[in-house]
């Protein structure tokens, strides 16, 4: 009896050293991510028409976020690094309302790097597509006086088109220092069938959250190369106080 006593201890000894090396692993891990990147475990999955909701688990926290709707499986492991809160967020398909849900617009099954200005034109076009950018159905924002809205700038492009024009926006994406430039997706609550985000490319610094009235040139059918294309982008613009 003693000796069975002796190989209990033993045994439970063992595990608490393997699930403190484990945990040490874990905590390795997290540590080692990139700056600024969210680890997320998928608990559960709710499929809208236009996003996929996600319960998700970072560390002990569980909270909800917003994706282009793509598939997803509970138990898989999501990386993001931001999004932009809103909270009281009604989903008229779920017949739901979220107390707090994160609006995220990049998410990956692996970690992602932050833009340091050394990406190459390809991996530039997959961060700044319009693809992976979340429209925000609450935004609702009074254009400024002689400015135009960007339902109108993507109804009518070729009426802006080589213009110098004025909008205004809530800031839902910023990427600082990518070929000399920050990258800004801005959204008013206007649209025209699916375009309702324009990218601006400025030497100017915002933050999501942010209101924002931008001026500068519209260009049409811009190619970067590498697949870094837009129909619609407003270039070398500068911030209106």
């Amino acid at each position: 009896m003693k000796k069975m006593k002796t190989k209990f201890f033993v045994i439970i000894g063992f595990l608490t050293i393997l699930l403190s090396c484990n945990e040490s692993t874990n905590n390795q891990t997290d540590s080692n991510l990139p700056d600024g990147n969210h680890k997320v475990v998928i608990e559960e999955v709710l499929q809208a028409e236009t996003y996929s909701y996600l319960s998700v688990k970072e560390r002990s926290e569980k909270h909800w976020i917003a994706v282009v709707k793509d598939e997803y499986k509970v138990g898989d492991t999501y990386y993001y690094v931001e999004g932009l809160q809103m909270d009281k967020w009604e989903s008229k398909d779920l017949g739901r309302t979220f107390e707090k849900v994160l609006l995220v617009n990049i998410i990956s099954d692996s970690p992602i790097e932050q833009d340091n200005g050394e990406e190459t034109d390809a991996e530039v076009a997959k961060h700044h597509s319009n693809k992976t950018v979340v429209a925000n159905d609450r935004i609702n924002i009074e254009p400024i006086e002689g400015g135009v809205t960007l339902g109108e700038l993507f109804t009518d492009k070729k009426k802006y088109g080589d213009k110098t024009v004025k909008v205004k926006g809530i800031v839902v994406k910023f990427n600082a220092e990518i070929m000399g430039k920050n990258w800004v997706h801005i959204q008013d609550g206007t649209k025209n069938d699916t375009e309702f985000d324009l990218t601006v490319t400025t030497t100017e610094q915002c933050n999501v959250g942010d209101t924002i009235v931008m001026e500068g040139k519209i260009s049409l059918d811009k190619d970067f190369g590498s697949g870094y294309f837009y129909k619609l982008i407003m270039e070398d613009a500068k911030q209106i106080k």
